[in-house]
């Protein structure tokens, strides 16, 4: 049986365009593993991390009016082991299998009148130039790695960007209305070897509510003071921004990079009175000393192409004391007070006196960052949190006293710990695990529409592969149904 296709999905959400995800489609008997997250796919846009090798180009494939190039094979190899990925023995079948199914989706979409909106295109093409600005450290050292200007690095990615958005709106088309029973999660338990049923570990499902300690006032001033000293000591000449910045700012994201980030003025990542005082600068200018959620800043601007600019900043945290501390736990002792009392559940609380903004979107409970499910290993979670756990023993539906922590980003807090649910080891059964085994058999049966939509969808496009890939196992259905389209 030939091997599921397997088409590499670039995840704009990240800085990074070498993670990666993987959606494997295919059709008739072939294997459909549908894996794909609800996050926007996207090409990579190459940049030059090694020279290419010149490629003799000609059509090697086409799906209706859609061509696939020689070089489009030979640069997704390259690109995929120059990311590190390893790549199969038959790469060429691989990614030629991983191109057809790509066109048939886009071409069905077309046909369909599907639309992708050109504000969405440019939307994702400036979030991936920043995201390899933020890798090379500036846009002038992203055009010289790439050879090419901003512009036409979004130009020669765009129509990329838009067929794979267009394929993705038709495999959602495809599953959208695939629902699972009951009765179906059942029956595809029943058909697991009991033998080889997966172990889980003890997970934990838990949520916070988290204080901040709000600094005295002669601490803010201190800290508005030195930010107001650097800004004098970098426009006196005498010290350079970045400098300053690896040696005092608080913020451990850019204070190894000189305090420099990538930003967009419509970007939702960043506080609002961060964007609002970039965007205020000139390039070279500073900004005067301001407050943010996350403490007290300036920032110098670096470069600025309309909506997006490279800019430097250094972040100054007022220094909290035990008194500051002790009036947050004294605050939330009060409230695990009306929680143990029941006069306010859990969801309530976390709205009403939570402070972290995290919480506003999950409830106060922690997400698990691999797999999206709000049940977490304990080594998953931070190294403060497992101490904590560790300590109290909470049971489920039990509530920890106030405790002080550092969060992620370096600032004092203090949060109660609730214990929803916990686990113990034990191999997968229906009790423990519905909802994981629902999820599987749901995928499962979006597999078994993508595979019967292929095969009614594909003998009716137009099919053509090159003599050359006629040993690509993988390709036999394809090979087929070419053979028929001559």
């Amino acid at each position: 049986m030939p091997c599921a296709l397997c088409l590499i999905l670039l995840l704009n959400t990240k800085p990074n365009p070498q993670v990666a995800i993987y959606l494997n489609i295919s059709f008739s008997f072939m294997k459909i593993i549908y894996t794909i997250a609800a996050a926007m796919l996207i090409g990579a846009v190459s940049v030059a991390q090694a020279p290419r090798k010149v490629v003799a180009d000609k059509i090697i494939g086409i799906v209706g009016d859609k061509i696939i190039l020689k070089s489009d094979i030979y640069n997704s190899i390259m690109d995929a082991q120059r990311r590190g990925e390893q790549v199969p023995e038959n790469a060429d079948c691989f990614m030629m299998e991983q191109a057809l199914t790509l066109k048939a989706l886009a071409l069905q979409a077309e046909r369909d009148s599907l639309e992708v909106g050109d504000d969405e295109i440019e939307a994702l093409l400036d979030n991936q130039v920043r995201g390899f600005i933020n890798m090379y450290g500036s846009k002038e050292a992203l055009e010289e790695i790439a050879g090419r200007t901003i512009y036409q690095i979004k130009e020669d990615s765009r129509a990329s960007f838009r067929e794979r958005k267009l394929a993705e709106r038709m495999r959602d088309k495809v599953v959208e209305n695939v629902k699972i029973t009951p009765n179906e999660v059942r029956d595809y338990f029943s058909k697991k070897d009991p033998d080889s049923l997966p172990f889980y570990e003890s997970e934990v499902e838990i949520g916070q509510i988290v204080a901040y300690p709000k600094a005295s006032r002669d601490l803010e001033l201190l800290a508005m003071e030195e930010l107001a000293d650097f800004k004098k000591q970098v426009e006196g000449k005498r010290q350079k921004f970045e400098t300053l910045a690896r040696l005092y700012s608080d913020d451990p994201g850019s204070r190894e990079h000189g305090g420099q980030y990538s930003i967009n003025r419509t970007e939702k990542a960043f506080d609002p009175a961060f964007i609002s005082n970039a965007f205020r600068l000139k390039e070279g200018q500073i900004s005067p000393v301001f407050k943010s959620k996350f403490g007290y800043h300036i920032i110098q601007m670096v470069s600025r192409a309309g909506d997006d600019a490279v800019v430097r900043h250094i972040l100054r945290i007022p220094k909290i004391t035990d008194e500051e501390v002790n009036e947050s736990i004294q605050k939330l002792d009060s409230v695990r007070a009306k929680l143990i009392a029941g006069t306010i559940n859990f969801g309530e609380a976390v709205s009403k006196y939570s402070e972290d903004d995290a919480s506003k979107y999950t409830g106060g409970i922690i997400p698990n960052n691999t797999d999206g499910s709000t049940l977490n290993k304990l080594d998953q979670l931070d190294k403060s949190l497992v101490e904590l756990l560790a300590q109290t023993n909470l049971k489920p539906g039990e509530y920890s006293k106030p405790t002080p922590f550092t969060d992620e980003r370096g600032k004092k807090a203090v949060r109660i710990v609730y214990m929803k649910t916990r686990t113990e080891p034990h191999r997968e059964n229906l009790k423990d695990d519905y909802d994981r085994v629902a999820k599987e058999a749901l995928e499962l049966k979006k597999q078994k529409a993508l595979e019967a939509w292929f095969a009614s969808r594909i003998p009716s496009f137009y099919i053509m592969i090159d003599p050359g890939f006629k040993n690509c196992g993988t390709l036999s259905e394809w090979m087929q149904y070419a053979s028929a389209s001559k």
